[in-house]
């Protein structure tokens, strides 16, 4: 119970990591409210988690209305009386238009820019007045490893995430004062819904011969480094930018295409 009574609040938990993110906090005993812009999947999923002892609550948020992240914060505090931890898990890219910078129309690179960085600074700045308040928080932004890593297509997602991973730190920085801890979890490929959806049996096998321990992670594990960044166990951790990701981007580039080969230099 590492998060005993702890008030936190997930975005975008009604699948894959954010739903992880959820589960696992309030299985360690957290006050968890699942922000959601479908209200009905997200209750159904608060009620089968009450239904086996948690304390799970829903809030609205749409990340296409801005004014939401601050609304969103605005429920809990009025329904709790004070947050405690905040996951900025929302982050978004489109495939279809988010490709290599020569070929990435201007308004696609800016609409994935805005919709991701605005979603974490809008929240967290809400967040940090009412954690202010009471002297303590801890903000965990969902980042991904596509934002230290260049990758070759999804040019507007990784320079997202790696504003995001600064945005972090500044945050931790300007914060300490109020003793509010920020920092980021960057997950590698996470075996989702949504790369089961978006990426191919062919790039999915090409990518984790680049992943040192061979295997997608699973959201369960990026859940666990949230709840201990959210505990009191990580109460002098700030301003880190912790990736989990098999080891992906540790080795040298030519790392997939020897690793299966017995070579001898």
């Amino acid at each position: 119970m590492r998060l005993k009574n702890k008030i936190v609040l997930v975005t975008a938990s009604t699948r894959g990591i954010g739903l992880a993110c959820a589960k696992a906090c309030a299985k360690e005993g957290a006050i968890v409210y699942m922000a959601a812009r479908n209200l009905e999947r997200a209750q159904k999923i608060a009620d089968n988690l009450n239904a086996q002892g948690c304390n799970v609550k829903c809030v609205f948020n749409n990340a296409m209305q801005p004014e939401t992240f601050l609304s969103m914060v605005e429920d809990v505090v009025n329904d709790a009386g004070g947050i405690d931890v905040l996951v900025n898990n929302f982050g978004t890219s489109n495939p279809g238009k988010d490709l290599d910078f020569s070929n990435t129309e201007p308004s696609a690179f800016l609409d994935t820019i805005n919709l991701n960085l605005r979603s974490v600074f809008m929240a967290s700045q809400a967040a940090a007045k009412h954690m202010a308040a009471k002297q303590g928080g801890s903000i965990i932004n969902i980042s991904s490893v596509g934002g230290i890593v260049p990758d070759i297509s999804q040019v507007a997602y990784g320079t997202s995430k790696a504003a995001i991973n600064y945005l972090t730190k500044l945050i931790a920085v300007h914060e300490a004062k109020n003793k509010i801890r920020c920092n980021a979890v960057l997950p590698g490929m996470t075996a989702t819904e949504a790369v089961e959806k978006n990426l191919t049996e062919e790039f999915r096998s090409l990518f984790l011969r680049h992943i040192p321990l061979g295997r997608m992670g699973l959201p369960e594990e990026i859940a666990a480094a949230v709840v201990y960044l959210a505990s009191d166990e990580a109460a002098y951790i700030t301003g880190q930018i912790l990736t989990v990701s098999g080891g992906f981007g540790l080795a040298t580039p030519v790392y997939g295409d020897l690793s299966d080969k017995k070579l001898r230099r």
